[in-house]
């Protein structure tokens, strides 16, 4: 079967990653990371303004009347951009929270023990009882623990798989750009084979991760969405540390931003559960 993305579809993510290279290129990303825990409420709104969080709302309620394959292409911009903020949460809430939709309503939710962005969410969807702030590992994500929480799925599991999707597209350019402009005995890093072989392998897992997102996207399967979550997380994790090593020396430097995305795929990754939830899911329906 021949899958690719529609022109429509297509137009859709090229002006979504447009609007976040103007919005959030670089120096906002920065701006950010210097100021951990301050979400930017004219961004929120534009983001609502183009439609992210409504993208799925019928045309009569002020929605898109998209799907979610559309939906994850968004999101897939917004983990290569590294856009903070509970996306996943605020879109999920759109026709139900009001404000939501528009960019107008920070809503967050307790996802196991974790909660995202609490103390700036409008809206808390789920019983934060007991919580307590917790050192994030990614500074442009705080992170509240909670007593009792439920767990995220489902849509909210591809949707962060699309995150990460978007993460390991992002760092495979940072790996193959680097290995082409870096020199070494003077020659690009990139002429030597064991960062050839990184690079190839960056490619594969994000190319692999890319087909099971697109696939559950249009299949909506709960066992599509957990072998998606998998190579998704996989793709961005791993990805994001052969990253660091093309890089060498410098990926580590605060002023590179490759620590920024496996910092981020690392929170992405304890959403849901994480592996093992998903690992359990499919493990059952294979003794089933």
């Amino acid at each position: 079967m021949r899958f690719q993305l529609s022109d429509d579809q297509r137009v859709l993510q090229a002006g979504m990653r447009a609007l976040l290279d103007r919005r959030f290129g670089r120096e906002a990303l920065r701006a950010a990371v210097d100021a951990p825990g301050r979400l930017d409420r004219r961004l929120w709104r534009t983001l609502g303004e183009a439609g992210f969080f409504a993208l799925r709302l019928p045309e009569a309620d002020g929605g898109a009347g998209l799907g979610l394959p559309e939906a994850v292409l968004a999101f897939e911009e917004a983990g290569r951009a590294l856009l903070p903020g509970p996306l996943v949460p605020t879109h999920l809430a759109a026709g139900t929270v009001p404000g939501a939709a528009a960019g107008e309503t920070v809503v967050t939710a307790v996802d196991g023990e974790l909660v995202e962005w609490l103390e700036t969410a409008d809206v808390v969807l789920g019983d934060t009882g007991g919580a307590t702030p917790l050192r994030s590992v990614d500074p442009l994500t705080p992170l509240h623990r909670v007593t009792a929480g439920s767990r995220a799925a489902g849509e909210a599991g591809l949707l962060t798989a699309a995150e990460q999707l978007g993460t390991a597209v992002r760092v495979t350019e940072l790996a193959v750009q680097h290995a082409r402009t870096r020199e070494q005995f003077g020659h690009p890093i990139g002429t030597f084979q064991a960062v050839q072989h990184l690079c190839a392998d960056l490619l594969v897992r994000t190319e692999t991760a890319r087909v099971a997102v697109y696939a559950a996207a249009v299949t909506a399967d709960p066992a599509d969405i957990a072998a998606a979550r998998l190579l998704a997380d996989e793709a961005a994790v791993r990805g994001a540390r052969d990253c660091l090593q093309v890089h060498g020396g410098m990926g580590f430097a605060w002023e590179a931003d490759v620590h920024l995305h496996l910092k981020r795929a690392w929170v992405r990754a304890r959403r849901g559960g994480g592996s093992t939830e998903s690992e359990e899911f499919l493990a059952a329906g294979l003794a089933a």
